[in-house]
């Protein structure tokens, strides 16, 4: 790999900037008129129920769909007129199995360096790197149909790096995979940003995007609904801990007594309170009234994300 590692910290490079952009198919807006900025060498999670509207600005980023209005650069370029040198400096890591089935693993990624003018010679080194950053050295001469989900989806993160790309876009990159095999993809993931990459990525599994993402952008109809990295707004929306319990309607009195600024939840036959109260206010309530099956845990992403986003469910995107 040909990434230079990144020495300085405190410089700020705007390597990705939306103003306004804005899709729409007839009368409904599917993103509406959002602003962002990224960063050179950030891991940038776009988070969102299921049609928030966070694939199509996912999509406008690798030109596969062209904005309605408003502008969109990457490394200086508009995806209006510039979809050709786009593609030469961001790799794309689809969720869908696009891997072609009548190759080897090998000549899978051979094949698709040549589509970049890369050499044949240069072409060979680079896959043989990358299948050795992905573990996958002694699979070269297998057929896809004979690779396991988690071998596939290394595979196809594998190409997407072929080209050296300044972008890498995530999309659900560890859907179907196994704790191993996850494990593999977020180390790969620590060691791109090591090397500079700047990486977005698309993910349902909150504990993902908290540990790996320097900076989260939540969306929800169409909009951006908050930005920030994901500790600040586990403070800013929940606090630290959280206290879970099953459901009492008794209870809730006590609970609004002991804890004025709290927020709770139903869900089925739990309760969820949340309040700015340090833990050991918890531990006082619980030895009050002595509860059973409780639980005090720290307060996560996905606390943050249901708050704001809501628990219904919603249709694909």
């Amino acid at each position: 790999m040909e990434w230079v590692l990144f020495s300085d910290a405190n410089v700020r490079e705007v390597l990705i900037k939306a103003t306004k952009l804005t899709k729409r198919y007839g009368g409904f807006v599917a993103v509406d008129g959002v602003d962002f900025e990224i960063y050179r060498g950030e891991c940038v999670g776009f988070l969102g129920p299921n049609g928030a509207g966070k694939t199509t600005m996912v999509r406008m980023l690798y030109c596969f769909l062209p904005p309605t209005s408003g502008d969109l650069t990457i490394a200086g370029l508009s995806v209006r007129d510039k979809c050709m040198e786009i593609k030469q400096v961001v790799g794309v890591a689809p969720q869908e199995d696009n891997l072609d089935i009548d190759f080897s693993v090998l000549k899978n990624l051979v094949v698709y360096a040549r589509y970049f003018g890369i050499s044949k010679g240069e072409a060979l080194k680079r896959s043989e790197e990358q299948l050795r950053f992905f573990q996958l050295q002694e699979k070269r001469d297998m057929h896809i149909e004979a690779l396991s989900t988690g071998m596939k989806r290394r595979l196809i993160f594998a190409r997407a790096l072929l080209h050296n790309p300044q972008v890498l876009l995530l999309d659900e990159p560890t859907t179907g995979l196994d704790p191993q095999a996850r494990h593999l993809v977020w180390d790969a993931v620590r060691q791109l940003k090591k090397m500079c990459v700047t990486i977005i990525l698309t993910t349902h599994y909150m504990d993902e995007a908290e540990i790996l993402c320097d900076r989260i952008i939540i969306v929800d109809h169409g909009k951006i609904i908050e930005d920030g990295k994901p500790k600040e707004l586990i403070k800013k929306h929940i606090g630290e801990n959280v206290l879970e319990l099953d459901y009492d309607e008794a209870l809730i009195s006590f609970l609004k007594q002991a804890f004025s600024d709290a927020r709770i939840e139903t869900m089925g036959e739990r309760m969820q309170v949340f309040t700015s109260k340090p833990y050991d206010m918890f531990e006082g309530f619980l030895h009050e009234h002595k509860l059973s099956n409780v639980t005090i845990r720290k307060a996560n992403l996905e606390d943050v994300f249901l708050k704001l986003t809501g628990r219904g469910l919603r249709a694909d995107d």
